[in-house]
């Protein structure tokens, strides 16, 4: 059954649902696309432990796309693997067990974080239907022979993130501005890498370098770490003074 929704003007995170149902109780609602600022948004509506939206009128290609990404999320799954070799004389670093995970025949896709663990090796996140694949195929780095094996979640060491606070005085909130300023690199520089889509806004690809950004804006660079957007304000000289957080 199809539903519309209204958000309400000052609680952009609340709905109200115009419809009717029969049996009101015990009921799961499923927002089905839509913008977090639009006014209307397609949702689905079922008994609780039902899981699939049912559109008004029939599922376009986007639709169906957003329908299987909900349920790429609900059955995700990710298995540890711990890389075990004596990197003391021929250290590695990241993009060698991943040239490494890759020659044995697998997909970037499939491949999750890669956690280096300095002379003992390192930690992956992997699909579940590899693990057995990479404790059979992946047996040197570099010039380490190496050995896999299965590890418990709790046994993963994830660094936290380092953090660095930076302020910065712009002439404009163009994108490829911002993150210049925030990734220590050139405007130019950093105008290429945006057109060659290693540049995510709030988790969305991005290709424009004149998109505009605000307080509350996430920006992720490949290889270079995270920008949040902590606070923006107007100078004097009608400028902005950019307070940005990184993470790296």
């Amino acid at each position: 059954m199809g539903y519309r929704v209204d958000r309400l003007p000052a609680t952009p995170h609340r709905c109200r649902l115009y419809g009717r149902t029969d049996r009101p109780h015990g009921r799961r609602v499923l927002a089905m696309g839509g913008i977090r600022s639009g006014r209307a948004l397609q949702v689905g509506a079922g008994p609780g432990g039902a899981h699939r939206a049912a559109p008004s009128r029939p599922p376009t290609a986007r639709w169906r796309r957003s329908l299987a990404g909900l349920q790429d999320l609900r059955t995700a799954e990710v298995k540890q693997s711990k890389v075990k070799g004596n990197f003391m004389f021929d250290p590695a670093k990241h993009p060698d067990f991943l040239g490494a995970i890759i020659g044995t025949g697998v997909v970037r896709e499939k491949i999750g974080d890669i956690l280096v663990q300095g002379e003992s090796g390192a930690q992956i996140l992997v699909d579940p239907e590899l693990v057995e694949h990479f404790e059979m195929s992946l047996v040197q780095v570099r010039t380490v022979p190496v050995e896999v094996h299965r590890i418990p979640l709790s046994e993963l060491s994830v660094r936290p993130p380092r953090q660095e606070e930076i302020s910065s005085v712009e002439a404009s909130l163009r994108l490829d501005a911002i993150a210049s300023a925030g990734f220590r690199v050139s405007r130019t520089k950093m105008g290429e890498v945006i057109k060659a889509g290693d540049v995510r806004l709030n988790w969305r690809s991005v290709s424009k370098t004149s998109v505009e950004v605000k307080a509350g804006d996430v920006i992720s660079c490949s290889g270079k770490g995270r920008l949040e957007v902590r606070a923006v304000e107007v100078t004097r000289k009608e400028k902005y003074l950019v307070t940005l957080l990184r993470y790296v």
